[in-house]
């Protein structure tokens, strides 16, 4: 008998594996799949805050202005004007010539005055004649003393006549003299107002100069401020223009504006081809330093008007804190609160990040503390 093809045989078989493969199954279903490793989102390097000199500065706005202006005028008295030697803007040393007037009269007078001068001379000279002889016949009776006493009265008559003829002499070379006029000090022409050929009377502005080419900076500090303010401390200056200018303060006002509360500080400034008296300026002045906590400027975030910082915890997850921030410094920033001393902290990348996101820790290179 053969068992092989009959049909029941082959029906049964397949039923067998039909069950141990149901049985198999059932037995894998009822095991659980293991969990998935959560994964980081952001790979990043941590960094924690260090201590470092910041510098106190205290702000002001004013202007620049010319540490003193001198007033260059004309002397000489209805003179006409001949030449003018320099504009505004003009570089110019002490005795310069500025402009020159039209010498004609004061020659003219001098010529004068030396033909005067001559004619004392010649009269002094037969009043003494006489008068020398008056006192070699003095004792001789021969002229009475009402004569000799004219006679020596003429003699110093005229010599006090030659004297007031020199003196006039003496003005008229003055006068020669004033029809140049001089730079008082070297600096630099700010304003022209001479014109050729006008006939000025004396003491009429012509010119008016920056002496030595110094600028200055006034600025307007708070009265609370001023009291750290002191002279030869450095203050560095933005012009409208974005020039910096650095300076050192000369001299601090001893008194306040009564409307503004406001107390003018005079910061004397470096030459710069910047520099333009009338121009407006900030400045900030530094009155010292202090030991602050700083972080990279990279690991703060800002959110919403407000600063924050990602910290990284032991489980590699980050909680985000809210910081109070003080000033920058080169590329770190003041952290005035919010962030534990020994905190680590998310480096760079943290605008990626949300709180409670998983992050993968590497080494970050050694931190370098700008100062500035």
């Amino acid at each position: 008998m053969k068992f092989a093809n009959h049909p029941l045989i082959s029906v049964l078989v397949a039923a067998g594996v039909i069950a141990v493969a149901a049985g198999s199954y059932a037995v894998h279903a009822a095991d659980p799949a293991p969990a998935e490793a959560p994964r980081p989102a952001l790979t990043v390097a941590v960094t924690q805050q260090q201590r470092i000199a910041v510098p106190l500065r205290v702000g002001a706005n004013g202007n620049i202005a010319a540490w003193q202006e001198a007033s260059v005028g004309t002397e000489a008295n209805g003179l006409r004007l001949a030449d003018v030697k320099v504009n505004v803007g003009d570089v110019v040393k002490r005795g310069q010539v500025l402009a020159t007037f039209a010498p004609d009269t004061v020659l003219a007078d001098q010529a004068q005055i030396r033909a005067s001068v001559a004619e004392a001379e010649a009269a002094l000279a037969e009043a003494a004649a006489n008068a020398q002889r008056a006192r070699e016949l003095q004792t001789t009776g021969a002229l009475s003393a009402q004569q000799i006493n004219q006679y020596l009265t003429a003699e110093r008559t005229a010599q006090a006549r030659l004297e007031a003829q020199r003196a006039s002499a003496r003005t008229q070379q003055l006068r020669l003299g004033q029809t140049k006029v001089l730079a008082p000090d070297s600096g630099v022409i700010s304003s022209r107002s001479a014109t050729v050929g006008a006939v000025l009377p004396a003491g009429q502005e012509l010119f008016r100069l920056i002496r030595q080419g110094r600028l200055e900076w006034r600025g307007e500090v708070p009265a609370s401020d001023l009291s750290r303010v002191k002279p030869g401390q450095g203050v560095e200056v933005t012009a409208a223009s974005g020039a910096k200018l650095t300076g050192k303060v000369r001299m601090v006002a001893p008194t306040v504006d009564v409307q503004t509360r406001n107390g003018l500080v005079y910061v004397d400034l470096a030459v710069s081809p910047e520099a333009r008296a009338g121009m407006f300026g900030h400045g900030e002045i530094d009155v010292g330093a202090q030991q602050s906590l700083t972080l990279p400027q990279s690991a703060v975030t800002l959110r919403d008007g407000f600063h924050y910082v990602l910290r990284v915890g032991p489980d590699s997850k980050v909680t985000q804190l809210k910081v109070k921030v003080g000033r920058r410094i080169g590329d770190r920033i003041e952290i005035a609160s919010g962030v534990p001393a020994d905190a680590k902290v998310v480096a760079s990348g943290g605008g990626f990040l949300a709180d409670g996101d998983l992050v993968k820790v590497v080494d970050a290179p050694a931190p370098s503390v700008a100062q500035k």
